[in-house]
């Protein structure tokens, strides 16, 4: 079955969106956040960016549940991917049964969005690496963000049933 990777940097709408997503499918909703070791919160919410290795252990984490996951019901990942060789980690050997939705939008947008958010270990002050961390994917179904949820949601089904 497949899996399907919501991508995008923080406070772009990976979880609303993969939850709305998930919830049309009728199969699960994982969050990559929920993921992280002990080591990776603290050091964002200390204000600072995770570096590759930091995310290394996270990625090996995902890449056995994307691949349980896989095996049964197929499930929707919020998880930021924003390397290509991430997404590779995440994929690896599995190329066809992983779908990543890329969701985009201009810097001014996610930063408008994320000044809104509250209760999320994520700082404003990450934002901007993320972005210069951004390695846009070349096979993805890209959504723009700039429009309604249930929009967003409709156009990656269409996509998703070409």
């Amino acid at each position: 079955m497949n899996v399907y990777v919501v991508m995008g940097v923080s406070g772009i709408g990976k979880t609303t969106i993969g939850e709305k997503l998930a919830e049309k499918l009728e199969i699960p909703f994982y969050d990559a956040d929920d993921y992280h070791p002990e080591a990776n919160v603290k050091k964002m919410s200390s204000g600072l960016a995770l570096d590759d290795e930091d995310r290394k252990e996270w990625l090996e984490i995902l890449a056995k549940n994307i691949k349980d996951w896989s095996e049964n019901k197929g499930a929707v990942l919020a998880c930021s991917a924003l390397k290509e060789t991430y997404r590779e980690s995440l994929s690896k050997g599995l190329k066809d049964q992983v779908v990543f939705v890329y969701l985009h939008a201009e810097y001014d947008l996610v930063f408008k969005r994320m000044k809104a958010r509250k209760g999320h270990y994520f700082k404003e002050s990450l934002l901007k690496s993320q972005f210069d961390t951004l390695e846009e994917p070349q096979s993805a179904i890209k959504v723009d963000v700039d429009q309604k949820i249930t929009e967003i949601v409709n156009e990656v089904l269409g996509k998703i049933k070409q």
